[in-house]
Parts: C-alpha cells; structure tokens; sequence
C-alpha cells in the first residue's frame, strides 16, 4: 500500500476509537503532507521525536465535538498513475468543506495555494 494512503487510513482509523496520539516512521513526505493537514487543521500538532534510524513523526488528533476532523480521503495520484495538472485546471474540493493537497516545485501546498502562486503539479490526496 502507499505510505500516504496508509498514513491517512491510520489516522481516520484512529480518530475513530477516539486516539490522543499516533505515531509513524518518519520520511520528508510524510511529515510535508502532515504539515499541510496541521496548517489545514485536520490535525491538532505534528512533532518530529527521535534521532537517526529512530526518528518518528508524533501526530495529535484533533476532535470537534469528539467527533474526528477527518471523515474520508481520497488517493488522486498513484504509483501505477500519476495525476498532473497545471494552474489554470486546478480545482479546490467539490463541497468546499476539505483539502486539496498538491506536490509543486516549491513543496507541498494546497490546491488554493497553488491556484494562487499560478503553479501546476501532481495532485496528492483529497482530504475532508
């Protein structure tokens, strides 16, 4: 399975049972797609714990109304099929409501923030 796509699965899975923390081997993606969740806030604190071979990404769940930010997600761009779109087609989410993640030249951004920087690139995950 795909880091991010599991990475996503295991946080909702953990929001589910009601979970203060969890925690993932780290990797510069990972803590870049969780970053732009913790900007988002679907998540309440992302901290990077350990050093070397050891080093993990502690995530902080965050609730409202002890219910979980996020509700579903959304693969877009895949191992088998990449997904690239440049500025002018770049949507946000179709009920507004979630986060749009997308890999540009300059880091992981939303998919508003890339709108407005008039900058193209492979379309991530859709998170709400």
């Amino acid at each position: 399975m795909d880091p991010i796509a599991q990475t996503l699965n295991e946080i909702k899975n953990a929001q589910q049972v009601l979970k203060e923390t969890i925690s993932f081997s780290f990797s510069n993606f990972r803590s870049e797609v969780l970053r732009v969740l913790e900007q988002q806030g679907f998540v309440a604190k992302v901290e990077k714990k350990g050093r070397g071979i050891k080093k993990t990404l502690e995530v902080h769940l965050k609730y409202q109304d002890k219910l979980p930010m996020i509700s579903g997600f959304k693969k877009i761009s895949k191992s088998s099929q990449r997904i690239f779109l440049p500025a002018k087609k770049i949507r946000g989410t179709k009920r507004g409501q979630g986060v749009v993640i997308i890999s540009t030249s300059q880091g992981l951004m939303t998919a508003l923030e890339a709108k407005k920087k008039k900058i193209g690139g492979e379309v991530i995950c859709e998170v709400w």
